[in-house]
């Protein structure tokens, strides 16, 4: 299993980029399976805790918490800003991916999920904005840094 806090440790400069693009909104968008195996995108807030773990929630009995109690398989999208004419104000955008796992707690018929991370990734333009750069994590491999021009 692997947290938020060891994404941390081992990739701290890409983490706080990550983070800084989830923390640029309240909204990120979710993806889960169906049962019938197509894809659902959902809404959803993440939280970066206190004790190093990247959780997300839901309302009692919603499709996306059906969905994860079923198939753990996720990927959340951060919240996106227009990158406007050219991108150059374009901060990036992250994604995750991994598994949900519910945490059961007592007196609250909320659904709450903690990510088991099996990829990390922030795409966003170079330093001199002249190319799209997409850093990845994946657990094993480390840090994975290419450059599109």
């Amino acid at each position: 299993m692997t947290s938020w806090r060891q994404v941390e440790e081992a990739a701290p400069e890409l983490a706080a980029q990550v983070r800084a693009a989830f923390l640029a909104g309240k909204h990120a968008t979710m993806a889960t399976l169906r049962a019938d195996g197509a894809p659902r995108i959902s809404g959803t807030e993440v939280e970066f805790s206190d004790d190093g773990e990247l959780r997300l929630g839901s309302m009692p009995g919603a499709f996306k918490a059906r969905d994860l109690q079923r198939d753990p398989r996720l990927a959340v999208h951060s919240p996106t800003t227009d990158p406007g004419e050219g991108g150059a104000g374009w901060p990036g955008e992250a994604k995750v991916a991994g598994r949900a796992i519910e945490e059961q707690r007592q007196g609250d018929a909320a659904h709450v999920f903690r990510l088991d991370l099996t990829e990390v990734v922030w795409t966003g333009l170079t330093e001199d904005r002249s190319a799209l750069r997409i850093r990845s994590w994946h657990p094993g491999r480390g840090v994975e840094d290419r450059v599109r021009t």
